[in-house]
């Protein structure tokens, strides 16, 4: 299984999510969150928490199947683009298993070790 962490531009959140969903993937994290990077956005503001942050960011997370991982990335990738630089970026890490709290059932569908 894999995690799949995405940090997007606010204005992009909605159509990403419809996306996802449309596309089958219907349990997503949101985050609110501030971070800085590789592009600074002239129009950014101080943080009133931080002091060295620049702009707002979501991060998106999913939890999906080693095969879907492929087709998430890209669905993530061409909707959370703008014509602006700093549109974001996406880590994908490793996901030994996951349970649901209400049957302690795992929901890998395979094992692909």
């Amino acid at each position: 299984m894999k995690e799949i962490k995405a940090f997007i531009k606010p204005k992009r959140v909605q159509v990403v999510v419809e996306s996802l969903r449309d596309a089958g993937f219907e349990s997503v994290t949101l985050s609110k969150g501030e971070g800085t990077g590789a592009h600074k956005d002239p129009e950014a503001s101080p943080s009133l928490d931080f002091h060295f942050t620049d702009s707002p960011i979501v991060k998106l997370e999913l939890v999906c199947q080693n095969e879907e991982m492929d087709k998430a990335v890209q669905l993530i990738c061409g909707k959370a683009k703008t014509q602006e630089p700093g549109d974001g970026i996406i880590y994908v890490s490793e996901i030994d298993d996951a349970y649901r709290i209400k049957t302690g059932k795992s929901i890998k569908r395979f094992d692909m070790k």
